[in-house]
Order: structure tokens, then sequence, then C-alpha cells
């Protein structure tokens, strides 16, 4: 019997080795607030040396859409979306919550290196940080939108309840894309360069600004492309609830739903899968 076979006889296993999956989830959901910590750390931290602080996570997206809006707004003339403001600022707001946790996931395990090599934990927690982070920046920009929605709109229904289900969802769809740009960074790096220009590629793919209907032919590729973008889904169905002219169909809530957990799950696995490799030494 080899030393290695021995000590993995007597209960003793690899640094870094990765456990079964069930077992993995388990160690993972056992130590969730690990990763709530780093979260509320981190999102503290991003902003503690300016004097604005925390106010930068609403102010941001806040000023991204009224520059839109502006611009856009002149530029699409008679083809701009019904009830543009709130359409507008319903989009660009859910849509950082994406690109962020998009954006940030893809630096989660490269920009922690040192806490991977020197500490023994489920690595997922690291990108799941990232999206409790991105979670936490978005709840007030929701209450922002919710006071521009009042101010355009006037009117407040119990429709606006329904963004309930429908962030934990999009909260599971930003998990797994946060997962696998995790893993796939770390094997290529240089994919970091990229995310910039995939993430805006994505903002008008998404129908962020505009609306495919009044734009596009229905039966056109670009439109059949756009509406196959699962955050285009989201987009039409936080819309469908907020945004006055805008309606819901049970088909909208079965794709996100399918999106949201299919992608979440083979991103988990995906990541798992290269458990032992992070960290390491190239």
């Amino acid at each position: 019997m080899s030393i290695e076979e021995y000590a993995l006889a007597n209960g003793l296993k690899k640094v870094g080795a990765k456990d079964p999956l069930l077992k993995y989830v388990k160690e993972a959901i056992a130590r969730v607030d690990f990763a709530y910590t780093m979260a509320s750390y981190s999102n503290e931290a991003v902003n503690a040396k300016s004097r604005l602080g925390s106010w930068w996570n609403i102010l941001l997206p806040t000023i991204q859409a009224a520059t839109y809006g502006l611009i856009f707004g002149i530029i699409l003339g008679a083809t701009r979306p019904d009830n543009y403001l709130p359409f507008l600022f319903t989009g660009v707001f859910f849509f950082s919550y994406v690109q962020g946790s998009f954006t940030s996931g893809a630096s989660a395990i490269i920009s922690r290196v040192g806490l991977v090599r020197s500490l023994a934990f489920p690595r997922v927690l690291l990108p799941l940080s990232v999206v409790i982070t991105q979670t936490l920046q978005f709840f007030p920009q929701l209450l922002v939108l919710g006071v521009i929605l009042v101010g355009v709109q006037h009117t407040i229904n119990f429709g606006w309840l329904m963004m309930i289900p429908l962030v934990a969802l999009l909260f599971l769809f930003n998990f797994g894309l946060a997962t696998i740009m995790a893993r796939i960074t770390v094997h290529v790096q240089d994919l970091n360069k990229l995310v910039p220009f995939i993430t805006r590629l994505l903002f008008y793919s998404s129908g962020v600004f505009f609306s495919v209907e009044k734009i596009m032919s229905s039966h056109s590729i670009y439109a059949q492309i756009i509406r196959a973008n699962p955050i285009f889904q989201f987009l039409n169905l936080a819309r469908g609830y907020l945004v006055e002219g805008y309606t819901v169909t049970p088909d909208m809530w079965i794709s996100v739903t399918i999106w949201s957990v299919g992608i979440a799950i083979v991103g988990l696995i995906f990541f798992w899968d290269a458990e032992e490799l992070y960290g390491r030494e190239e």
C-alpha cells in the first residue's frame, strides 16, 4: 500500500481535492454565511474612499439610464417604446444587475488567489459572494426605480410584488453566469479583456432601450435572436408588471424559470468539476 492510499484509507485527502457533488453542495450551503460576509464587506469597500460612498451604486445606473434616455430617445424618434422612461429605467436597472454579476464573476477566483491557496472551503462560495454583492447593490436601485415609476405613472399596483420571485430567479441566473465565467477565466485569463465587449453586445441584443416590435419585423432573424436571449425575457417580464401598457404571459415565466434553474445547475456542475484546479501554480 502506497503512502497516498494509506492516507486516504485513514480519512485524509489531498489539499484542494473536490468532494462528491452532493457533499460539496451541502458544505457550501453550510458555509453560505461566509459568502454573505464577504459580500457585505465587498459592498462596503467598493466606494469606501469616495465621498458619496454606496450612493454611487444608485447614482451610476440612474445617470446611465438618463443618458441613454436622452441619446436614444432622440435617435429612435417615433419608434421609441411606449411609456419610454419607465421602459428604459426598468431595462437599465435590471440589466445592470446581470452585467455586474457577469463581470464580477469573471474575476471571482483570479482576484482572490491568495484566499483560495490558503484556506480550504468550497470555491463556489466566491462566485456566490459576488452575486450576493450585486444583489445588495440592486435592492436600493429597485427602490429608486419604484420612485421613478410612481413619479411618471402615478400608480402603484400589486403586480410589483411579483418582483420577489422574479429577482429570485434572476439571482439563480446570475449565479450560473458567475460560476461559468469564474471557471473559464481561470483557464483563459485573457478573456477578462473581452468581458466589456461581451457585456456591450448583450446590452444591444437584450432590448434594454428599444422595442423589438417597433424597429424590426417580428419574423426577421434578428428579432428571433433577440427573443431567444434570456436577458430579454427577464426584461420583458419585469416590464409587464412594472410598466403600464405591457403585459405578461405564462410562457414568459416558463422561459425564465427554465433558463434560471438550468444555467444555475450547469454552472454549478461546470465550476465544481474544476474544483481541484483553482489556486494551483501554473
